[in-house]
């Protein structure tokens, strides 16, 4: 059976540097994959207005090029996932857990007078709606603070919403690496941190014979990052034009940060359940939806 190229939305280095190796390192042509990275867009301003996601498109960035027809895949949190699913016009569901396990954070300045999670009541933090600090901040803070006192507003690129919260126009900011190298190499504080699970996403072109391919390759891939991590660092700095993350040095970063897992296995059904209904009781989807609405139930049983 031919196998179709593999058109992939060009991943950032937190949440595809599997990928990045797998073309760099020759992985995919091993498995006979042609694949070839398409660019995406999306908003990037900070908009202290904005404060309803459901106003902000959840393809504005992730997605944006499968559902424009230029690509057949792409990979971006876990939750964001479910929406796009929701949201899609061009059949995308969720084909199983990508490799990275990223780490987000919520930063803010060196001068800040807030130093725990419970003095973010009321504050202005800025996220990039529909991606995966977005929700990850909502489920670091609401252990903390009532849900309605958790303020967000809409933010888009990284060096956006840091420089945002560095000059005052937002109280904190959600973060993911290389940015919280960064936000800690210039004295910021890490408020709340966790970690969170992402997902390939698809359209139907993506079989599960074509997926199990794409996940050997991958897989080689994550061996070589977990061999050596330290190897592939300069990766996060050399794929960045921002002057904070070009003054990084490779000594700067964390490597308890830097998780990558087997690529590809399927979300356990409760995982998927208790997500899917957390997602409802934020309004960030609709309520009524079946798992298959969610999933590619044909790859994902195959995964």
């Amino acid at each position: 059976m031919a196998l179709p190229k593999i058109k992939m939305e060009r991943p950032s280095v937190y949440n595809g540097l599997d990928w990045l190796i797998a073309l760099d390192e020759g992985l995919f042509a091993k498995e006979g994959l042609e694949v070839e990275l398409i660019a995406h867009g999306g908003e990037r301003d900070t908009n202290v207005e904005v404060s309803d996601w459901n106003q902000v498109p959840s393809n504005r960035g992730h997605a944006d090029a499968v559902e424009r027809g230029c690509a057949n895949i792409f990979n971006a949190c876990e939750w964001g996932n479910y929406r796009r699913s929701q949201d899609t016009a061009v059949g995308c569901r969720q084909l199983g857990r990508r490799a990275s396990i990223v780490a987000g954070a919520v930063a803010v300045a060196p001068d800040s007078d807030i130093y725990t999670p419970q003095q973010l009541a009321n504050r202005t933090i800025a996220v990039p709606f529909h991606a995966g600090t977005h929700y990850l901040t909502l489920q670091l803070l609401e252990g903390f603070v009532p849900r309605e006192t958790i303020k967000l507003v809409s933010s888009g690129r990284p060096s956006e919403r840091y420089r945002a919260m560095m000059n005052g126009t937002v109280d904190a900011c959600s973060v993911r690496e290389p940015w919280i190298t960064v936000a800690e190499k210039n004295g910021c504080r890490l408020i709340v941190q966790g970690f969170y699970n992402g997902t390939d996403t698809a359209t139907p072109e993506i079989s599960a014979e074509a997926y199990a391919v794409i996940n050997r390759a991958l897989a080689e891939a994550v061996r070589r990052i977990n061999a050596n991590k330290r190897k592939y660092l300069h990766y996060f700095i050399e794929t960045e034009k921002a002057a904070e993350v070009k003054a990084l040095s490779l000594d700067d970063f964390n490597l308890n940060r830097i998780i990558f897992v087997e690529p590809g296995k399927p979300i356990p059904e409760e995982q998927l359940m208790r997500t899917y209904q957390w997602m409802v009781s934020w309004n960030l989807i609709d309520a009524g939806h079946e798992v298959q609405d969610l999933v590619n139930t044909n790859v994902m049983a195959r995964v």
